[in-house]
């Protein structure tokens, strides 16, 4: 039996005339696969969900979050269960719970352990097409869980690896991952392959095609994944391991964030163990430190220490820092006015020069360089956020971006 999963986002099934469109799409799978699918809800449906919560309390039970929320899914499973129904196939809609999908951890963010493959097995021995509520599952206490955002995603990458899908086809708004945001630059190119290490990359640095824990399951698991749009028949990017890529390019794509923030914390007296001091309750306080730089004084006595975080957790981050009787410095500067763009490829690390051309691309351009943190793939810098165009459109030009 060869098993396809394909997975819908919220905006392709955003309507009933889409559904109509996603229902068509499945149709066309069936004539050569069995087919598996999940969906997210219908777009915006969430968003009200949670915005209900919070009229309700801002405390809102964590666990009755996870039942109200996931509620959506259950609406545009029935409806494309519906339409498939009334288009002459055999369909019907399955809950978590239902099948059932296992997952651990916390509530809000479930991750999936198991999936009992019986049902659905047998279901799709019999010629049928289950539509399954992603985002979701149940834990040992018989409770709704939810996979956190892009956690359909998640589903379909779990439902590929425990029946050995053939392809998990992930169906987005987006004919695929492009070269760096379209919305930014006109001349952004589709890729057409893409490593899990380059997309895992991207997605961390801004690209928001899909959530980053979503890549690392892939990846772990080995699964092929292939984005598409709902909307054309244009083929999309499949992202798949290293060696499956005949690639010449150095560089595969460019990526930048719009919701950082710059700490420098001015004249802390320097001694051992005094980064981990600062750090520590940040991360206590669930705040991820991202790019870190640390300038000694002449005398040696004193350090300037400068790191980023997102911009939300800046209130939260100047009360710790406040509170900290651990660490003494003369100043506090913050600075929201900043954008970290980063270039990802794995041709980097066959490639000597890089770095410099980077560099000196910006240099060229009057961008001037604040923070730089690297990765094997990767060479990231925090510039002031009006550059961020001008820095993107040259480095995608630097490096034949335009030409793929």
């Amino acid at each position: 039996m060869k098993i396809i999963v394909l997975k819908f986002g919220g905006t392709s099934v955003g309507s009933t005339s889409r559904i109509k469109k996603v229902a068509k799409i499945i149709a066309k799978y069936k004539k050569k696969y069995s087919i598996i699918v999940l969906s997210s809800a219908m777009s915006g449906v969430t968003n009200n969900l949670i915005n209900l919560s919070k009229k309700i309390s801002k405390d809102f039970s964590d666990s009755e979050y996870d039942v109200l929320v996931s509620s959506g899914e259950q609406v545009s499973c029935a409806l494309i269960a519906g339409e498939l129904i009334n288009n002459g196939f055999n369909s019907r809609s399955w809950v978590s719970w239902q099948i059932p999908i296992i997952t651990e951890g916390k509530y809000k963010f479930s991750r999936i352990n198991k999936i009992n493959k019986s049902q659905i097995m047998s279901y799709l021995k019999k010629g049928g097409i289950p539509i399954v509520t992603g985002f979701q599952g149940i834990n040992n206490k018989n409770r709704i869980t939810t996979i956190g955002r892009g956690g359909t995603d998640a589903s379909a990458i779990m439902f590929a690896k425990f029946f050995n899908a053939e392809k998990c086809i992930i169906y987005t708004d987006v004919e695929g991952v492009y070269s760096t945001d379209p919305n930014k630059l006109k001349s952004a190119k589709k890729i057409k392959v893409i490593s899990y290490e380059e997309m895992l990359e991207m997605a961390s640095l801004g690209a928001k095609v899909m959530q980053p824990h979503s890549i690392q399951d892939a990846r772990l698991n080995r699964v092929d994944i292939e984005v598409r749009s709902s909307f054309t028949d244009n083929e999309g990017t499949l992202i798949t391991k290293r060696k499956n890529i005949v690639n010449n390019k150095i560089i595969t794509g460019i990526s930048n964030t719009t919701n950082d923030a710059k700490v420098t914390l001015l004249g802390v007296k320097d001694k051992p163990g005094i980064a981990a001091s600062i750090f520590k309750p940040l991360s206590d306080n669930s705040i991820n430190v991202d790019m870190v730089v640390q300038n000694i004084s002449a005398n040696g006595k004193e350090t300037d220490l400068t790191f980023t975080i997102k911009s939300d957790d800046l209130a939260k981050t100047k009360k710790i820092i406040f509170q900290n009787k651990k660490i003494n410095f003369r100043d506090l500067i913050f600075d929201k006015n900043v954008s970290k763009v980063s270039i990802i490829g794995v041709g980097m690390v066959t490639t000597p020069g890089v770095t410099y051309r980077m560099f000196q691309t910006l240099a060229k351009n009057k961008i001037n360089i604040q923070v730089i943190s690297t990765s094997e793939i990767k060479i990231s810098v925090l510039i002031d956020k009006k550059n961020v165009r001008k820095a993107i459109s040259s480095l995608h030009k630097e490096f034949k971006l335009n030409n793929s």
